[in-house]
């Protein structure tokens, strides 16, 4: 049996959890981080069909972090998204709104990285960090005190803590265990991903259509000597016909894919597999308790509209890691209430806005009532012709708004852990 007194004990270690456990790490913060689950191999797995759609400030904290050098391939930037109510192409009527990075700045929106690069990344970063430790498989008993944490696992083995953070997804035993309450909404509907290969390039474009079942995209994938044009798509869709078109074959499914899309990319072919889940929305009563965090889908879990969960989280990652490298820095209590309540405070103005706004467009543009569809149509319209309004909009795709700063901003993590003067 062995002992370990740590500042951070991490329970998750998917892409959030993961991301917070080398961003503390890599800034001097000695951590562990759990998961009951072992690590994937090192090697890159055969492609899956999934993959992150990562805001450019999500990019910023993972180069903060020492991750984004690290994925085996580059990924794919987006250049340019297209917004449209309706198929252009097949329903005369159809309005599209197209947004350019380039009018926003150097940068694009983001990148498309698919989900096996980033856990390759994430585990080619974790084993050269000397201040983390990580145990996987492992399963852990958690006791939180005033005064501090205590973590056994099965194995015999304690860790003495400062700080535990949940991040072992929507069902998080933590979460339960600190009593706090959880608000759901069912959407009704199921989300389909996966990927497609294309004849055509896409020229680093993003389609998000909004169709009277519910909202597709098709995003740009990097190519590969075996597919070079391949893109992503996010469908979602009423339960019963998810069914169906998810129990077709490759042909079929494939029709499908460009009923809704339209033939602008040539023909397309289903490569990787399908996944799927039921949507739904949560939102937690408070992301902190006696010595506890909550990050990432444990605290907050919105609708795939606009593609910026896995963003959410990070801006998670991001809060929280600049109260702990704060704290310590200026000697304070790396888990006590003032440090917990600075994590809270900036990240949960964030996840409400972003879970009110992705749950106001389902509601609107998943919704093919005439009244409702005439004043989507109009806003897209107005948008389109009100060049600040349209910038506003692109630069929240990008993760920006008022008051970025810290990692999200571009800072280095140097500099957050510099003792405040």
């Amino acid at each position: 049996m062995s002992h370990i007194e740590t500042t951070a004990c991490i329970i998750g270690a998917g892409p959030v959890g993961a991301t917070l456990a080398a961003t503390l790490a890599a800034a001097g913060i000695p951590t562990v981080a759990l998961d009951r689950a072992p690590l994937p191999p090192m090697e890159l797995p055969d492609f899956d069909g999934r993959a992150y759609a990562i805001a450019l400030t999500s990019q910023r904290l993972l180069a903060a972090s020492g991750i984004w050098d690290r994925l085996p391939s580059q990924p794919q930037p987006i250049h340019r998204i297209r917004v449209a109510d309706g198929r252009p192409g097949h329903d005369p009527s159809a309005l599209k709104l197209d947004f350019d990075s380039a009018e926003v700045g150097p940068d694009p929106f983001g990148w498309m990285v698919e989900a096996r690069a980033l856990r390759v990344a994430l585990n080619a970063r974790l084993p050269h960090l000397p201040n983390l430790r990580v145990f996987a498989p492992a399963e852990a008993s958690v006791s939180r005190t005033p005064e501090g944490a205590t973590i056994r696992l099965t194995d015999g083995t304690t860790i003495a803590a400062r700080l535990v953070v949940a991040a072992e997804g929507r069902d998080s035993a933590l979460r339960r265990q600190a009593g706090i309450a959880v608000t759901k909404h069912d959407y009704g509907q199921t989300g389909m991903v996966g990927a497609f290969a294309h004849e055509r390039p896409h020229n680093g474009t993003a389609l998000e259509m909004f169709l009277p079942n519910g909202p597709f995209a098709q995003l740009p994938l990097a190519g590969t000597p075996e597919h070079p044009h391949a893109s992503a798509f996010v469908w979602s869709d009423r339960r019963d016909l998810a069914a169906r078109f998810l129990a077709m074959d490759e042909a079929g499914f494939a029709r499908e894919l460009t009923r809704r899309m339209g033939d602008h990319l040539g023909r397309i072919t289903p490569i990787g597999r399908r996944w799927s889940y039921p949507l739904s929305a949560l939102w937690a009563q408070r992301q902190t308790d006696t010595r506890l965090a909550i990050i990432g889908d444990a605290a907050h879990g919105i609708h795939p509209i606009a593609g910026q969960g896995l963003n959410l989280g990070f801006r998670d990652v991001a809060a929280l890691a600049e109260a702990v490298i704060e704290a310590v820095a200026a000697s304070e209590d790396p888990g006590g209430m003032a440090t917990l309540r600075r994590y809270e405070r900036r990240a949960r103005p964030d996840a409400a806005i972003m879970l009110g706004a992705t749950h106001v467009l389902e509601k609107l543009f998943g919704n093919d009532f005439g009244p409702v569809r005439l004043a989507r149509r109009l806003g897209i319209a107005t948008v389109d012709r009100m060049p600040r309004l349209k910038r506003a909009f692109a630069e929240r795709a990008m993760g920006m708004g008022s008051g970025v700063s810290g990692l999200l901003g571009g800072q280095a993590l140097m500099d957050l852990s510099a003792p405040r003067g």
